[in-house]
């Protein structure tokens, strides 16, 4: 009889996570706006960083409630913090980050003050607002949701609130791979990098970065004879450079699907017209794939560069005076590459396809370490997958590759599987007012939404079943 009466006590304690550990998410709105509001007020331009400030605020923040923190920081004003809830030690680390600096503003672009998280028709404004305070804010409230409501955890979770992520890594992730790993060293990380879209008020579709191309730049260097312009020369320096990066402007790199962005065009088929949904399915056959190219390189810009090892021409510099013919002339390329590019190999190609012994093509040293992707086939893209079914019922998740960098490179060449989010806009807002943007905002019921997104992805793949 007492063992019934045990099992019948034990049939009624929730049987997952979510439903074990529940929240009022209306009640806490206001906490997850106040706190978001305070990390977009501290300008954290980079350069010069001062992410310091934002780390000292969230230091203050986690402390209050337990927390033990620690900062490590290569600039004694570009602070990265780090906290850790410990778990049963069953299961390896699950890592929370997201970066403090921001990206300049030119004030006399915006409508509103960039550093005062200006409410106005639903949106919150300001620098930071979508890159990535948005992000540190989910993660600060995961790791205090966590703490609250004492939840037992099979890995410890830990949050990096790192500086330096726009461009200037050797003071954030760089500094904390290479000198304090141990503090961060996990199995899986969720930062920035995804998203979704919602039309009218419904969700479409929610994407999860697995990978990213690669930044692998290059100059081109053109070398001829000097002279006075008013001769001209069959060397020309000036003119042989032009002719090199209209041939590499005209060139498309071969196309390459990965597992990846595979399984987004069939996934994204599902949910689009017809004639959308034909060129998805059919981007890979033989008979079609050239026509459909064709159409993303004039039409679905995002579409074309997925498929390929990109080429653009970014900066020219040459000559000092309008009279003089200059002996060198040199272009700047944004190379963003497929995680599995040769590169010398692609550099070979580019040289065949200029096809001039008088230009040279130097590549640029230094970006972001090419790593393997994450695969899909995890507990933690399926917690992710199961947090947007509850989060934004009925739209459908799309794995992704991203076209620019995130310091999920760093992680995952360390052999972390590390996952991109991030909040779901309306279809309308995607075409302005986002990241780097003038009037950059969020949208406040996007941000709660978020919110509750990472708690159901972190209670799922990190609470003790």
């Amino acid at each position: 009889m007492k063992n019934l009466w045990v099992l019948a006590l034990f049939c009624c304690v929730p049987s997952n996570a979510a439903e074990r550990y529940s929240v009022e998410w209306a009640k806490l709105a206001p906490e997850i706006l106040e706190k978001y509001s305070v990390l977009v007020r501290i300008d954290t331009s980079n350069p010069p960083g001062n992410e310091t400030k934002a780390a000292d605020y969230l230091k203050s923040v986690l402390e209050r409630e337990g927390f033990q923190t620690k900062s490590f920081a290569l600039d004694p004003t570009r602070a990265n913090l780090v906290t850790r809830l410990k778990g049963n030690g069953s299961k390896r680390p699950l890592l929370l980050m997201g970066h403090t600096d921001v990206v300049g503003v030119q004030r006399n672009k915006w409508t509103v003050d960039p550093f005062a998280a200006v409410r106005k028709d639903g949106y919150v404004y300001g620098r930071g607002t979508t890159d990535d305070k948005n992000i540190v804010t989910a993660c600060l409230m995961a790791m205090l949701l966590l703490k609250r409501m004492n939840v037992s955890l099979d890995r410890d979770v830990i949050f990096l609130a790192e500086a330096g992520e726009e461009g200037t890594t050797h003071v954030g992730i760089d500094f904390m791979v290479n000198q304090h790993w141990s503090e961060i060293e996990a199995e899986y990380a969720i930062t920035e990098g995804g998203g979704g879209i919602a039309r009218n008020g419904q969700p479409r579709f929610v994407s999860i970065t697995t990978t990213e191309k690669v930044s692998r730049g290059a100059k081109l260097v053109a070398h001829g004879s000097a002279g006075h312009g008013s001769v001209p020369r069959p060397d020309n320096a000036v003119s042989h450079l032009a002719m090199a990066v209209g041939k590499l402007a005209a060139w498309q790199p071969p196309m390459r699907l990965n597992d990846t962005t595979r399984v987004y065009f069939e996934r994204l088929a599902t949910i689009s017209a017809p004639a959308e949904a034909y060129r998805y399915n059919h981007v890979a056959d033989p008979a079609k794939s050239a026509e459909i190219q064709s159409y993303f390189a004039a039409n679905e810009l995002q579409h074309n560069s997925i498929l390929r090892t990109s080429v653009v021409p970014t900066m020219l510099n040459a000559g000092f005076r309008s009279n003089v013919i200059p002996s060198d002339a040199e272009a700047t390329l944004d190379i963003r590459a497929l995680p599995d590019e040769d590169m010398p190999k692609f550099y070979s190609e580019m040289k065949r396809i200029i096809d001039d012994a008088s230009v040279e093509i130097v590549p640029v040293k230094g970006g972001r370490p090419a790593g393997k992707p994450s695969t899909m086939d995890s507990d933690m893209f399926r917690a992710m997958e199961n947090a947007a079914k509850k989060t934004y019922p009925g739209a459908i998740t799309l794995p992704g590759m991203l076209t620019g960098a995130t310091d999920m490179a760093q992680l995952r060449a360390k052999g972390v599987s590390a996952y991109g989010f991030g909040p779901v806009i309306e279809e309308k807002d995607q075409s302005a007012n986002g990241p780097h943007s003038d009037d950059e905002r969020l949208r406040e019921t996007a941000l709660y939404k978020m919110v509750e997104f990472v708690w159901h992805a972190v209670i799922e793949a990190a609470a003790a079943k």
